[in-house]
């Protein structure tokens, strides 16, 4: 159509995501429509490097005037003149997701949104925008997997702006994944640890019951996604790992507390109630699934409802669970039967064999020790300035 003051404004709205229309007057020029009613010129440049260069916003933009502008650009195109603009890294950002929400399925536009928030640069211009700027960004990120989608929606971004007239060149193009980092073996500090079981307490499930778990028991994080309900004895208070899911293959049972027991209390029954933590879908990627995997994902959207925790894993809380409890003056033998630890702290390899008392109220002391001390965690929480 031949586009004019009336057909711009009348043009209808779509169902979802976005439409463009061609100006029938003006090659290459045209206006794109959203959903919620917003109105973009832009032109379409053609040729062995094609590029799609947004104009402005309409009414802010006038029909005849985004008109004119096409034709410049066409025109300076033409000559060999056309530089990028001065465009801003939100301002770019926010075109760049328009035009996926036209053109990708809503899942894809969302992992876009949520990882180029790891690149907060604002009104920083994209052209003083540098590879040091992005590396900084991607070390702050402490899950690999999450740094290496990180990375592929940073370049695929510049990409666009290249495209878009915006740029001559990716600051990002030649970065390669990042290496993963050694192990850190580090100790949530109490403010710290403070900050990650009072988000955990209000995290959706299943991720914040999960960490809450991880914090109030100190088990792996393998053991805890596989925990089903029939493990629990609700009555005796206590929860048995079988042999097959430790790591040193030997069954596991311990205590849990009162913190543990409300919360399993507050557990949905999901399915057909095995597993307290059971997988969204039935198969991801082919693969079939029984219980939470999303690591990655659940991991970086919690760090980030953080303010004042450094990077840490979630192994960290296991780590932290055997040093408070060393603070509060457990015996480290009782600390040792709670971790499931073959080396049995205070115990000799031969003691280990022949003693097979299994310390349960100790341990049940222990957690009712570390559950008041998290306790005056959260209490100190609520008198701060």
């Amino acid at each position: 159509m031949k586009l004019t003051d009336i057909t711009v404004r009348t043009l209808p709205l779509p169902e979802q995501g976005q439409r463009s229309y061609a100006d029938d007057a003006l090659a290459g020029f045209g206006v794109r429509v959203s959903q919620g009613g917003a109105k973009s010129f832009f032109v379409q440049i053609t040729g062995a490097n094609r590029e799609r260069i947004t104009i402005g916003k309409y009414p802010v933009v006038s029909l005849a005037d985004a008109r004119n502008e096409a034709k410049r650009i066409l025109a300076e195109k033409t000559l060999g003149k056309h530089r990028p603009k001065a465009v801003a890294f939100d301002t770019a950002k926010s075109e760049f997701i328009e035009e996926k929400e036209e053109k990708n399925r809503a899942n894809t536009v969302r992992d876009y949104k949520r990882l180029l928030k790891r690149f907060p640069f604002g009104k920083t211009r994209l052209a003083d925008i540098s590879r040091q700027d992005v590396k900084k960004k991607l070390d702050k990120i402490t899950a690999p997997s999450e740094r290496k989608h990180a990375l592929v929606a940073i370049k695929t971004f510049f990409r666009w702006c290249i495209g878009a007239g915006y740029l001559d060149n990716s600051p990002c193009e030649a970065m390669k994944a990042p290496q993963p980092r050694a192990k850190q073996k580090r100790v949530l500090a109490p403010a710290e640890l403070r900050e990650v079981l009072s988000k955990a307490k209000i995290e959706p499930y299943p991720f914040g019951p999960i960490v809450l778990l991880l914090v109030l028991t100190g088990q792996r994080r393998t053991e805890i996604a596989h925990l089903e309900w029939e493990w629990i004895d609700r009555v005796g208070r206590t929860i048995t790992l079988p042999a097959s899911l430790t790591k040193n293959k030997r069954e596991h049972t311990f205590p849990y507390g009162d913190m543990v027991a409300t919360l399993l209390d507050t557990l949905p029954i999901i399915g057909n109630g095995q597993y307290l933590f059971p997988a969204s879908r039935e198969h991801v990627r082919g693969k079939p699934t029984t219980v939470f995997n999303g690591w990655g994902k659940a991991k970086a959207a919690f760090d980030d409802k953080l303010a004042d925790v450094a990077p840490w894993t979630l192994h960290d809380l296991r780590r932290t669970f055997s040093t408070r409890m060393a603070e509060l003056g457990i015996r480290q033998l009782h600390v040792e039967k709670l971790l499931n630890h073959i080396s049995g702290g205070e115990q000799s390899a031969i003691a280990q064999v022949y003693n097979q008392y299994d310390y349960m109220p100790e341990m049940r002391d222990a957690v009712q020790k570390y559950e008041a001390h998290l306790q005056s965690l959260l209490s100190a929480e609520k008198v701060d300035p």
